[in-house]
């Protein structure tokens, strides 16, 4: 299963950056496969290994101030494993099939 998500704290001010450093140290140390872009940070596992990163990386976040947002989206597609990538991949094949 792939899941998105973004997650920062509510009323701390207008940078979130060390919160969410922390939310992203949590899934790196995971050790689970993920990426970070501008907006989500999507990591790739079983449904309660995944789960459990994205409670840790909110706790973490929630220790920044007392109220959290969390933005999560999930595919959920069993039997499927290296989706991160895979999906790229397939996107850029198509892509470049056409040009």
């Amino acid at each position: 299963m792939l899941v998105a998500f973004s997650v920062a704290p509510l009323g701390a001010g207008e940078s979130v950056t060390a919160a969410v450093a922390d939310a992203v140290r949590v899934v790196r140390e995971s050790g689970l496969p993920n990426r970070t872009d501008s907006m989500f940070t999507t990591i790739e596992g079983e449904w309660d290994e995944v789960m459990d990163v994205v409670k840790r990386a909110t706790e973490a976040v929630g220790r920044h101030g007392n109220r959290v947002s969390l933005v999560l989206k999930a595919d959920i597609r069993p039997g499927h494993a290296g989706e991160l990538t895979g999906k790229v991949e397939r996107v850029e094949a198509a892509l470049t099939s056409f040009e």
